[in-house]
């Protein structure tokens, strides 16, 4: 195991169990906790666009950025126990897409996605397409209930399930790719160095910045 890798998984084990406690102490701690990441993420972007000519592309990522933090807040409005189902199926999309891409593309490896970013493969994002779906029936049948939106719209249309999640996967992909895009741009590897082997708050948000509106947008179009 190389050094970068033993970093992204150690500050992985310690940051998610600190992260869902926070989801868990409630919505006041949690929305002070997004407040904290929006501040870093808008410094973060300003470093991607160094010129006025791309004061655009920031005002698009810090509006994205702060709409996400939005839409994240309003899945604690209504039933709790649901929303926060929810809110942990959304997250569980982004999270699986990064994996998979991330374990299927060393493994498999093969050719490459986009100079955007060298170390994306086609069989990374396939591999992450397919563990999210995966990721996401098993969340939805071990979930099985009439407040969980997952189960209710897997089994009742299971093609608007599938085609929901791998958009949303792909969307997440897209995210992440227009991030690489602006680092290759700026000339930096990484937008910060605040979680040690994974880079900075939009290194590993990019993809759910874009991820959680667009889940929220269906969510409040079926209603189910």
């Amino acid at each position: 195991m190389n050094n970068n890798l033993f970093l992204r998984v150690l500050s992985s084990v310690v940051l998610a169990p600190l992260c869902f406690y926070i989801i868990y102490k409630g919505s006041f701690y949690f929305i002070f906790f997004l407040l904290i990441c929006l501040g870093i993420i808008t410094t973060e972007v300003k470093k991607l666009v160094s010129s006025k000519t791309h004061f655009l592309t920031l005002l698009v990522f810090i509006s994205f950025s702060f709409f996400c933090a939005y839409t994240i807040r309003n899945y604690y409005i209504g039933n709790e126990t649901r929303s926060l189902i929810i809110f942990y199926g959304v997250l569980l999309i982004s999270i699986s897409t990064d994996i998979g891409g991330y374990v299927f593309g060393k493994i498999i490896r093969g050719p490459k996605l986009t100079v955007i970013s060298p170390n994306k493969t086609y069989s990374g994002s396939v591999g992450g397409l397919i563990l999210t779906v995966l990721i996401l029936i098993i969340y939805s049948i071990n979930f099985s209930s009439e407040i969980n939106f997952f189960y209710n719209l897997y089994s009742n249309n299971s093609i608007y399930f599938f085609s929901i999640i791998i958009s949303a996967s792909l969307l997440s992909q897209i995210g992440d790719l227009i991030i690489s895009f602006l680092k290759r741009k700026a000339k930096i590897k990484n937008t910060g160095n605040i979680i040690p082997g994974h880079g900075g708050i939009l290194d590993r948000m990019d993809g759910m910045i874009f991820t959680f509106p667009y889940m929220y947008i269906w969510i409040m179009f079926l209603d189910i």
